[in-house]
């Protein structure tokens, strides 16, 4: 990590906890995260705490860490040699994690929790320690239209925000009758991401390469970002135009910056989910790159339950706060749309310390 003066933070452990969270979601499933909770001594003598959250998938590795805990962890460092001594150890002592990228989940759970104890340890921020500013951060609603697909849920959010931006999961049933529909509804133009979820294997999301499907979106909405696509001999003919290169964006191959540049092509646009670098320096690392080569960025959640979702939005106010950012208040993931619903942009808490951004209002759902 070359920002020395975030290696250079000094930082006690003197305990650690860890808390299960679970949640039902939007999107049909239950969602579990382990919460860290990581204690030292404050600047005049007073235990502080610095928090970070876990979002691996797979509910029973965070049951197997419940039950093993982790390698001892306390004891006196840098945040710079904490990083070194996390990338040195196996955070999942209780067996292989389903998927190799939960390794970096949940070491960017506890390393955002040192992150928060280090800063709050020196009375800081990481606003002040970087040299940025935080700025009101525009966001979109992700959601999916259901089995079978229906304007429903878009309807529902369009009622309580008028000006809501989306981000869509089109699948292969999805037609010309039910793009008229989402038209009629929010508008195309509201519709800012069209996830492909191309990228993955093996997992409960995974959409088939559908040549059909990729050209009646990439035709209906025009203005649309177009994230993660599958090429194959099928489909890439359909992104062999520049114009339609410039609106692909990509999010599950990016865990640091060998996977940008091994891109099939330099990208103009990418999905910045920061528990998938594992470490704070891939991530500012990745971040740098892409801003000397003019590659926007917006942020992407993950169904955070606890303060996970805080941190990223604390991202995204500090890096790219006017990007479709995946990262509304928590109330939107909710499975019924409730009232009372906070409008984008979110205004920052100036007054915020540590790696912890919370709301001027709407706290208990952000």
């Amino acid at each position: 990590m070359d920002d020395e003066r975030i290696t250079d933070l000094s930082l006690t452990i003197e305990s650690i906890t860890s808390e299960r969270h679970e949640r039902e979601t939007s999107s049909e499933f239950t969602r579990v995260t382990t919460e860290f909770a990581l204690s030292g001594p404050g600047p005049e003598g007073e235990t502080v705490t610095g928090r970070g959250e876990d979002v691996t998938y797979e509910t029973e590795d965070h049951d197997r860490l419940a039950e093993t805990g982790l390698p001892d962890l306390t004891g006196e460092y840098t945040f710079g040699s904490f990083s070194t001594r996390l990338a040195e150890l196996d955070l999942f002592p209780g067996g292989t994690p389903d998927r190799e990228v939960f390794r970096n989940y949940r070491r960017w759970g506890i390393e955002s929790a040192a992150l928060d104890l280090a800063l709050r340890q020196a009375e800081t921020d990481l606003t002040d320690v970087l040299e940025r500013s935080l700025e009101p951060v525009r966001f979109v609603a992700s959601t999916r239209l259901g089995e079978p697909p229906t304007t429903d849920r878009l309807e529902a959010l369009h009622e309580q925000v008028p000006d809501l931006g989306f981000k869509l999961d089109p699948t292969p049933e999805w037609d010309a009758d039910l793009v008229r529909e989402i038209d009629e509804t929010v508008g195309t133009d509201a519709v800012r991401i069209l996830d492909l979820k191309g990228q993955y294997e093996g997992t409960d999301v995974d959409v088939p390469a559908d040549p059909d499907l990729y050209e009646l979106v990439l035709e209906a909405f025009p203005e649309a970002v177009i994230e993660d696509p599958a090429l194959t001999d099928e489909t890439r003919l359909l992104f062999e135009d520049r114009d339609v290169r410039s609106r692909v964006s990509w999010d599950a191959p990016i865990h640091g910056l060998d996977d940008v540049e091994s891109l099939p092509w330099e990208p103009d646009w990418l999905n910045i989910k920061p528990s998938r670098f594992g470490s704070l320096e891939s991530l500012l690392e990745t971040i740098t790159y892409c801003n000397e080569r003019g590659i926007r960025l917006y942020g992407g959640g993950q169904f955070e339950l606890g303060v996970g979702r805080s941190q990223i939005q604390t991202l995204a106010s500090l890096f790219y706060p006017d990007g479709p950012n995946d990262v509304a208040p928590r109330a939107y993931n909710e499975p019924a749309v409730g009232d009372g619903l906070p409008a984008s942009p979110l205004e920052p808490d100036v007054e915020y310390v540590g790696f912890r951004w919370y709301l001027l209002s709407h706290s208990a759902r952000s």
